[in-house]
């Protein structure tokens, strides 16, 4: 027999099942929404940032760095675009980050559904599945609460729990830990952080161009800058996504974990005091809220003006220690706005349970791919990089091994 069953029709598992059927396997998928790729959807807002030109291993968190490396050797970025090509797919490159030329990330779900079609996938939705099991002779039983299906590989793609879309779930981990495999928390990722500082409600709704470092115990982890969002609970936008992962784990370990941000990243201290000279001496009756208008946003301002008051004491230079916390302005991290409110997760089944083919040591015929791997990508593609990856080995290999059986 050829039967391949693939848990999820997220991005990971339509990819599983179009280089599993290629491969003349018979290919099902359960998914238990009502409609496939529902998160594929919304990805991007909408757009479907797919890939990025400068994938590398260093945009991932994983446990096991050269398994992923590996994989994203043998089904990289170039193999992407000419496997999206071939489906009638064009694409806009925005600074190296990839995304379809009509801006829908409908038209990524559309050439892999049309695709599938063309290949006699079948997809069946509003199938939740229950559990699975192995058989003595090696076959698999994929129960759903209406129906048992027999299969000869089975492929779990069912994602994470991250995102508000309805169906998100934690059923990759609920599977594998019934299953006895190792499996990690699902923690949010990719995700606006919250801040303990009472003053935020302040400056909600000001978008500024900022860097961000985190500092876990009172050591740099990871750092990013562009537009900051400051919101009524804390900050938010793709610098603060990009060291969300590394936050959500310092809180999860009970470890001290703040953030630096600075305003006037591109000029620094120095640069900004001589700006804020400049100012005093053209106009040396400006308070120290209007030598800041103009520079940064209007709510953030007495933020910061109403802090340094505090903090200078009886410091003579009021411009030095302004441009200092301008540059230097610590807050202490308190949580996370949830996964529901996350792009992606960490967590789910442990990599180290896994072959290079992304079977599982201890029950073969089993594969795992996408967000149910414990491994997430920074912003930029990564994350959907990934499930490109690794959804072709997992069919491919699923296929192959059917027929060299």
């Amino acid at each position: 027999m050829n039967r391949v069953i693939i848990i999820g029709a997220g991005a990971s598992g339509l990819m599983a099942a179009i280089c599993a059927a290629r491969s003349h396997a018979s290919v099902t998928v359960l998914e238990h929404n009502d409609k496939p790729g529902r998160k594929l959807l919304a990805s991007g807002n909408g757009k479907c940032n797919l890939t990025n030109l400068r994938v590398g291993i260093e945009n991932y968190h994983t446990e096991d760095p050269e398994l992923i490396r590996r994989c994203l050797s043998r089904f990289p970025v170039s193999e992407t675009l000419r496997f999206f090509r071939e489906l009638g797919l064009q694409f806009r490159d925005r600074d190296g980050w990839i995304y379809p030329s009509s801006d829908q990330s409908s038209a990524v779900l559309q050439v892999l559904l049309m695709e599938a079609q063309h290949l006699h996938v079948k997809i069946k939705t509003q199938e939740e599945v229950t559990g699975i099991q192995k058989e003595a002779d090696g076959s698999f039983q994929v129960s759903t609460e209406t129906w048992h299906y027999p299969a000869d590989r089975v492929i779990l793609s069912c994602g994470s729990p991250a995102s508000a879309v309805r169906g998100s779930s934690d059923t990759a981990q609920r599977i594998g830990q019934s299953l006895g495999l190792a499996t990690l928390p699902f923690l949010p990722s990719l995700v606006p952080l919250k801040i303990r500082e009472p003053f935020s409600s302040k400056w909600g709704g000001c978008r500024v161009h900022a860097a961000i470092s985190l500092l876990v115990d009172g050591k740099e982890v990871s750092s990013d800058c562009g537009e900051i969002q400051l919101t009524e609970s804390g900050i938010s936008g793709i610098p603060v996504f990009q060291v969300s992962h590394d936050a959500v784990l310092g809180l999860a370990k009970k470890k001290k974990t703040e953030a630096v941000l600075n305003f006037w990243p591109d000029g620094g201290t120095e640069g900004l005091l001589d700006t804020l000279r400049e100012v005093r001496k053209n106009s040396p009756w400006k308070t120290e809220e209007q030598l800041l208008a103009g520079l940064l946003p209007d709510k953030l301002i007495p933020v910061l003006t109403g802090i340094c008051k505090k903090k200078r004491g009886s410091s003579p230079d009021l411009l030095r220690s302004l441009a200092v916390l301008v540059c230097h302005f610590p807050v202490t991290i308190a949580g996370s706005a949830g996964i529901r409110q996350a792009q992606v997760c960490s967590g789910g089944i442990s990599t180290k349970e896994l072959t290079d083919d992304l079977m599982c040591r201890r029950i073969p015929g089993l594969y795992v791919t996408g967000e149910a791997l414990n491994v997430d990508g920074l912003c930029g593609g990564n994350c959907l990089q990934l499930c490109w990856s690794t959804g072709c080995i997992a069919g491919c290999s699923a296929a192959a091994s059917l027929h060299n059986s």
